[in-house]
């Protein structure tokens, strides 16, 4: 692709970009097991990210009167060519994210944006903040400009469906299709205070599972210790009362079975947890 006698080899110039998404990515969802590891829910439900199209960074730059002239003064007039999206459970967790990315060392926010609490007249709600990221490749050391957005499952959805239709209708979309999407819009806002208001449910209900999976894992665990290293013909008759138990679903009768299994690996001297 050639402008103004330039050639621009795309694959080259936006990898520094493909790099900063991926490095990002990792660091963001790194959280998520630091959370796990002290017992709490983390606030970050998934990480999302991807890098421009060429067509869609060519087609922002004509949006904002940008030339065309050199890739690196243009890269610097737009904002997402790398993007990242962080997806949370509760608006209230938004706050948090927010928090940490403030903290990081490894970034340099240079402005934040809160359509959470003032919302575009399009509907859309969503944190963004846009971080100058330091990358190395073989050429040396340079720095790329990212968006990060954080908002909720809802809010992405949204999102989702609203992008789709301005493709659609090329930007323009029709002013009944329009007022249907701003009432979705708060429709989906509503579902996220009422999913806050019911947090605790939420989260209590979650912790029940990952305790119930977490106890599951140490009786597969001592079973399979106690067929390997005891032999112990008994091993169909345990895995069928484990069976049965599991399926009753009651957390107090899994946790006595697996002392039971304790037990028995003591007496025969194998390993358990």
């Amino acid at each position: 692709m050639y402008f103004l006698g330039e050639a621009w080899d795309w694959h080259i110039l936006l990898n520094p970009y493909e790099q900063a998404v991926n490095e990002l990515r990792v660091k963001i969802e790194s959280y998520i097991k630091e959370f796990e590891l002290i017992d709490q829910l983390s606030p970050i439900e998934r990480v999302e990210g991807r890098v421009k199209r060429v067509g869609s960074i060519l087609d922002k730059a004509n949006r904002k009167n940008i030339p065309l002239t050199n890739f690196y003064e243009m890269a610097e007039l737009i904002e997402d060519i790398a993007g990242v999206r962080v997806i949370c459970r509760f608006v209230e967790d938004i706050e948090k994210v927010v928090l940490l990315l403030r903290k990081r060392n490894d970034l340099k926010i240079l402005t934040e944006r809160d359509y959470i609490t003032k919302r575009k007249p399009s509907g859309y709600r969503s944190y963004h903040i846009h971080i100058r990221y330091p990358v190395t490749t073989m050429k040396g050391n340079t720095e790329v400009l990212a968006e990060l957005q954080i908002r909720t499952m809802a809010m992405n959805y949204w999102a989702a469906i609203e992008h789709t239709l301005k493709y659609k209708y090329n930007g323009n979309i029709p002013d009944d299709v329009h007022k249907r999407l701003v009432k979705s819009a708060e429709a989906a806002f509503a579902l996220d205070h009422e999913m806050g208001v019911i947090r605790g449910e939420i989260v209590e209900a979650h912790r029940a599972v990952e305790q119930k999976n977490d106890i599951v894992d140490k009786i597969l665990h001592n079973m399979k210790n106690l067929f390997t290293y005891a032999r112990l013909e008994k091993v169909d008759e345990l895995n069928k009362e484990f069976i049965s138990i599991n399926e009753e679903g009651s957390l107090e009768k899994l946790n006595a079975f697996n002392q039971q299994l304790r037990m028995m690996a003591q007496l025969y001297k194998v390993d358990y947890f």
